[in-house]
C-alpha cells in the first residue's frame, strides 16, 4: 500500500487511472488497496476525495470494458495470448461459462466482489456475446457504484492510520463475501425451485 501511495501522490489521478485499468487485466495488484490508497491521498491533501471517485469509477469501468471486448473482439483466440493464458486457463474458461449457465447475467453483477475471476468472468462476456455492452457496462456500473465509493472514503477517512485501514478492509471482504455466500444460496435456492417446480408440472 505505501508504495502505491508514493506513486499516486507524485503522479495523481492519472496514476490511479491507469493501474486501475492494469488490475481490470487481471494483474495482480488488488483494486481495492488501490482504491483506498487513492483515497488516502486525498486525505492527505493530495487529491479531492469526489473526483478521485469519479477517476476511480472510470478506471474500473474502463479496465472491464478493455476485457469485455477483448473477449468480443478475439474469441477464444484470445487464449494464444501468453499474458492471457496466465489469468485465464481454459479449465477456468469453461467454468465461468458453466456459472453463465446457471446464474445468467446476474454473475456479471458478482464478479466485481469477487478477484480472481473478474477478468475471466468479463472476457467470457464478450466472447460468448450473450450480452450486449450496454447491458455489461450497465450492470457493472451498479456494483462499482456500491464497491469504489466505499474504499475510496475509507481511504480518505483513515488518513495516515495504515494499520486501522487495512483491518477494515480484511472486515469489509470478509463481509462483502459473506453477503455474496447469502446471495448465491438464495438464487441456487430458486433455480432449484424453479426446476423442481417444472418437473413437476412434467410428471
Amino acid at each position: 500500500m505505501d508504495i502505491l501511495i508514493d506513486f499516486f501522490i507524485n503522479y495523481g489521478y492519472l496514476a490511479v487511472l491507469l493501474v486501475l485499468i492494469i488490475c481490470g487485466f487481471g494483474v495482480p495488484i488488488p483494486e481495492d488497496i488501490t482504491l483506498v490508497s487513492g483515497g488516502i491521498i486525498a486525505g492527505l491533501g493530495y487529491a479531492n476525495p469526489h473526483i478521485m471517485v469519479f477517476v476511480s469509477m472510470f478506471g474500473v469501468l474502463a479496465g472491464d470494458s478493455v476485457m469485455y471486448w477483448l473477449g468480443r473482439i478475439y474469441g477464444v483466440r484470445i487464449l494464444r495470448f501468453r499474458p492471457i493464458r496466465k489469468i485465464m486457463t481454459l479449465q477456468r474458461l469453461r467454468m465461468v461459462r458453466d456459472k453463465f449457465e446457471q446464474y445468467g447475467n446476474r454473475v456479471l453483477f458478482v464478479a466485481r466482489f469477487l478477484p480472481g475471476l473478474r477478468a475471466p468472468i468479463y472476457t467470457v462476456s464478450g466472447i460468448t456475446r450473450r450480452v450486449s455492452y450496454p447491458r455489461f457496462i450497465f450492470l457493472d456500473f451498479l456494483a462499482a457504484i456500491i464497491s469504489v465509493p466505499i474504499w475510496v472514503y475509507l481511504g480518505y477517512h483513515g488518513g495516515n492510520n495504515h494499520e486501522w485501514i487495512e483491518a477494515q478492509i480484511r472486515k469489509g471482504q470478509m463481509g462483502i463475501y459473506a453477503v455474496l455466500a447469502i446471495v448465491v444460496i438464495f438464487v441456487g435456492w430458486k433455480v432449484y425451485k424453479s426446476k423442481k417446480a417444472k418437473a413437476d408440472k412434467t410428471n
